[in-house]
């Protein structure tokens, strides 16, 4: 292995292991696992038929020197934004669809910037991992995004049921994933 995939192997192993540390303080909730099956079996499909495909396999590793710093730039970036997204909404945070049995809606610190900045890091940082390793990874970036936009869009609709007054204002005025854009 070469020392830039065990930067991004070994940052990315430390961001899930925190995450999967932090899950612990959630807030009870549910999550429809039934109902929203349907999106994640086919992302699961597709990522299995490219890994059978060969998708991954004998293409080589980035050699620019800048474009591996710039890619370890946009993930360090994209990692730190969602941690401290993570952080902010505390206990409030529940895995992709769940509801909340006391939901709180959060629109400050990064979700003043966007309404789904958790997503848009991890988005963020798999952007820098393809950049610094290989382009290749924008297929599992595109994957993640597809995932993340269903989840969002999920999520807004349970959001706006929850939060009829609340939550349709904020979501005019704040972007969905990139500031600004989306």
């Amino acid at each position: 292995m070469h020392a830039i995939e065990l930067v991004f192997a070994t940052g990315w192993a430390a961001f899930w292991i925190y995450w999967l540390v932090a899950a612990f303080s959630m807030k009870r909730g549910r999550v429809p696992w039934s109902r929203e099956l349907r999106i994640r079996a086919v992302i699961v499909i597709i990522v299995v038929l490219l890994i059978r495909l060969g998708a991954f396999r004998g293409h080589g590793l980035n050699s620019d020197p800048i474009r591996a710093g710039l890619g370890l730039f946009l993930f360090a970036l994209g990692l730190g934004f969602a941690i401290w997204a993570r952080a902010h909404i505390g206990r409030n945070w529940g895995t992709p669809m769940s509801q909340k049995d006391e939901p709180e809606l959060v629109t400050s610190g990064p979700y003043h910037l966007v309404r789904h900045p958790i997503y848009s890091g991890v988005l963020l940082a798999g952007v820098g991992t393809a950049m610094a390793l290989s382009w290749l990874w924008l297929i599992a970036v595109g994957l993640a995004g597809v995932y993340f936009v269903y989840s969002a869009t999920v999520e807004e609709r349970n959001l706006t049921e929850q939060f009829p007054d609340t939550y349709p204002v904020y979501r005019h005025s704040t972007k969905m994933l990139v500031p600004f854009i989306f």
